[in-house]
């Protein structure tokens, strides 16, 4: 005779040990599954990361190799700016020096277009990020620090001195 509380498992039902044990298989695959997720989506950030990270890298390469090219170009403009001062006005209408001048338009138009610009100078305050003092002046009637005049142009390309502005600077009495 079969008493009630001694109820047998039929087919399709499970004890209690073989439901635990279930369980316990369940709760460790989902945190296995946990687990793989939080893994696979740390993968996903890192390699995110890492694309920004290198297309950062091949834009600094890229601006550093023009501000390299642009920085042997000024002296060049340095050249013809002081072949044109030294040109006689007899020459102004000459043929050849009217060519150095559509060739020096052109330079400076590359220069512009790759977003180099002059620094200011003359009567500017001093600034040694920007200025490289040659010589210090008594300047009546300017304040001491203040530059007088540019002996060479200095260049920036967006933020970045490509090369300070070489100066003449007034000093105090």
């Amino acid at each position: 005779m079969n008493d009630q509380n001694d109820v047998q498992p039929t087919e399709g039902q499970m004890d209690a040990g073989e439901l635990a044990d279930l369980e316990q298989k369940l709760a460790q695959a989902e945190a296995q599954a946990a687990e793989y997720l939080d893994n696979w989506r740390r993968s996903v950030a890192d390699l995110s990361n890492a694309r920004k990270r290198m297309q950062r890298e091949q834009e600094d390469f890229v601006r550093n190799a023009s501000a390299r090219v642009l920085e042997k170009l000024l002296p060049v403009i340095d050249d013809m700016d002081r072949a044109f001062e030294a040109a006689s006005t007899d020459q102004a209408d000459e043929e050849w020096l009217n060519g150095f001048r559509m060739i020096q338009r052109k330079l400076q138009g590359v220069l512009d277009s790759e977003g180099v610009t002059a620094i200011p100078a003359t009567g500017q305050r001093f600034d040694p990020t920007l200025h490289h003092a040659v010589t210090h002046e008594e300047a009546p009637g300017l304040e001491e620090g203040t530059v007088v005049a540019e002996v060479a142009k200095g260049y920036k390309l967006g933020d970045r001195v490509l090369r300070p502005s070489m100066v003449r600077v007034a000093k105090g009495a």
